[in-house]
């Protein structure tokens, strides 16, 4: 199963309080990135984000879950549709996240 586009759609706009919030489609499921960084997954209609302190601390009974067979845990966003929330969970992530990886080229 992939995310539809009206789940991207939705939490696009949850997210429309944000600047920087870009978004990239991976294989029928999505990347968030804030300013660049990825945050988040979109993966079977779930909002996955990165396990960073903070987001743990603001989710403490948070799930950890695989965005697909064989990647790393991360946690899942059961409320999606506090805009509030998602806007302070992706500012107090910002810091945390890891700085893009520089493409190499052959």
């Amino acid at each position: 199963m992939s995310t539809s586009k009206d789940y991207l759609d939705h939490i696009l706009e949850q997210l429309s309080q944000l600047d920087g919030i870009s978004h990239r489609q991976m294989m029928g499921e999505y990347i968030i990135c804030h300013h660049g960084k990825i945050a988040a997954y979109l993966c079977d209609d779930r909002l996955l984000v990165k396990p960073v302190k903070s987001a743990a601390r603001l989710m403490p009974d948070a799930v950890y879950e695989p965005p697909y067979e064989g990647a790393k845990d991360m946690l899942l966003v059961e409320n999606v549709d506090d805009r509030e929330f998602l806007k302070t969970l992706f500012e107090t992530m910002y810091e945390e996240l890891p700085e893009p990886k520089k493409k190499r080229w052959n």
